[in-house]
């Protein structure tokens, strides 16, 4: 009867898990600006139980704490080699004892290491420069490998000259290189933005996405640092979707490896122009696909999810794990022209299919990190927009029911007493303008206060908006139209008090 009890138990859990994984949302916790013109990438790490975020942009990375209710602090600030980064690829990890953070510096064509203080703040340790032997051109992305006797990290990027390297990393963070392997037709490692690593039955897999050569990688990681290809897949006009190759990760489920693989394909690029190598691509849809890995480590395509009317999968540019049981994963997908996080379950079988999305009001390049906190998980995201310097936090949780609701959005303002009559009717012409500029606003009604109970505060003036669901309200919050709002009338503003609630639409 004990055991029997005891499979109820874990039969319910898995039903409730997979009630509650079909039907994830995103709340937006935090958002905080930055030091930096942009966002580029994200990650983050636990150290000593606080948690913290590193957001990499053009001109330097800040760093944020980040607390159980998404809650963003800021910490510190720091510069990058050459001043101008941008930091394009991030990764930390613990080497022997000492918590690294390991940063690839796009146009510096360099590999900066920093020693992760106990607050977050940073300490640069080790700079590596690209040579002939080595591909650290416009570095993109890396990779840490942990091998029995060593760590090792592996670069890759958009360099002219393309290829994969691995270099041991030191007990005092420097970098030692071992191997680099020249790009060629064999191979996908021109513009490597993507790498996920694989442990199966003891040994290590390295696969790899080519953005310029269109389809994936797989690799064999020896004991040294070395590594072989082993097989690759490349894209094709009908049933594969590997043009501008982009993120990859992978999860085991089920006694199952699977490699996932998003794509930013070529037509969102000037097809005259220099960036895109082989002009020559078909354009066939947006997909996510997913790979099976066998027993030798190679890839083996599986399932394509395509982007239809119902998901959000235009220009994919980060997919994170955001949680794993035996059966399922949960999967945010971050995209640059849907301007979008798409959440999406990946079950034991491989099969992907999508959940819920959140259009977040600005594109994501490659600036979204999933953390966990507790029993709770949150998405960090930024935009590479030079006019949106913010980094955000989203909480997954099950989506609430807002049927047959509308949301308010109340803004009351007090404007400095040496605000002229001019200023103030301008401030309100120019809020009452965004109903014109930016989608998803409904409605917009305003007033003076005729309050005569002495509790206004010195608020003056309120304004109410109305919008149709949460998409709305990101989209307006991030528009360039409410951003250049604040920007001008902040000058005139004492302060501020903002509400917002769910009513019955009528």
């Amino acid at each position: 009867m004990k055991y029997l009890a005891l499979l109820v138990i874990l039969l319910l859990s898995q039903i409730c898990w997979s009630q509650t994984s079909d039907n994830l949302m995103l709340f937006r916790q935090d958002f905080k600006g930055l030091s930096a013109n942009n966002t580029v990438t994200i990650t983050s790490y636990e150290k000593n139980d606080s948690h913290f975020v590193y957001v990499g942009g053009f001109k330097g990375i800040d760093v944020f704490s980040l607390n159980k209710d998404g809650q963003l602090t800021a910490v510190s600030k720091h510069e990058m080699y050459k001043i101008e980064g941008p930091a394009r690829g991030m990764v930390a990890d613990n080497i022997n004892g000492t918590d690294f953070l390991f940063v690839a510096n796009k146009h510096g064509d360099a590999i900066e290491t920093f020693r992760i203080l106990e607050k977050g703040s940073l300490k640069q340790v080790s700079l590596t420069l690209d040579t002939e032997e080595t591909y650290l051109g416009t570095a993109i992305t890396l990779q840490v490998v942990h091998m029995k006797q060593a760590s090792y990290l592996f670069v890759g990027g958009l360099e002219e000259t393309p290829g994969l390297s691995s270099f041991k990393i030191e007990d005092d963070g420097k970098l030692t290189h071992v191997q680099s392997m020249a790009d060629n037709e064999d191979i996908h490692t021109d513009g490597i933005i993507g790498m996920y690593t694989h442990k199966i039955k003891k040994k290590t897999y390295l696969y790899t996405g080519g953005f310029q050569d269109n389809g994936v990688s797989s690799f064999r990681v020896e004991e040294d640092g070395s590594f072989k290809n082993i097989n690759s897949i490349s894209d094709n006009t009908t049933d594969r979707y590997l043009t501008g190759a982009y993120p990859v990760t992978g999860v085991e489920l089920g006694g199952n490896n699977y490699v996932v693989v998003g794509h930013r394909h070529h037509k969102y690029y000037k097809r005259g122009g220099n960036f895109i190598k082989r002009k020559d691509f078909v354009y066939h849809g947006d997909a996510i696909s997913v790979f099976k890995v066998n027993r030798k480590g190679a890839l083996v395509p599986h399932f394509v999810l395509k982007d239809d009317e119902n998901t959000k999968l235009s220009g994919q540019t980060r997919i994170e794990i955001v949680s794993v049981n035996n059966n399922e994963a949960i999967l945010a997908v971050g995209t640059r022209d849907d301007a979008s996080i798409q959440l999406c379950k990946l079950d034991a079988a491989g099969t992907l299919s999508p959940v819920n999305y959140l259009e977040t009001g600005f594109s994501i390049y490659y600036g979204l990190r999933s953390h966990r906190i507790g029993e709770e998980n949150f998405l960090i995201a930024g935009s590479n927009q030079f006019d949106l310097r913010k980094v955000v936090a989203y909480k997954v949780a099950p989506k609430i029911n807002r049927d047959g609701k509308i949301l308010r959005h109340i803004v009351n303002l007090r404007y400095k007493d040496q605000a002229s009559e001019e200023e103030v009717d301008n401030a309100v012409k120019m809020f009452l303008d965004l109903k014109d500029e930016i989608p998803g606003i409904s409605d917009i009604e305003w007033g003076v206060n005729d309050s005569t109970e002495g509790a206004s505060k010195g608020f003056t003036h309120s304004f109410v908006l109305t919008f149709e669901d949460e998409h709305a309200r990101e989209v307006y919050l991030f528009h360039k139209a409410h951003l250049d709002l604040v920007s001008q009338i902040g000058p005139i503003i004492a302060d501020v008090l903002v509400m917002d609630y769910w009513t019955k639409a009528p």
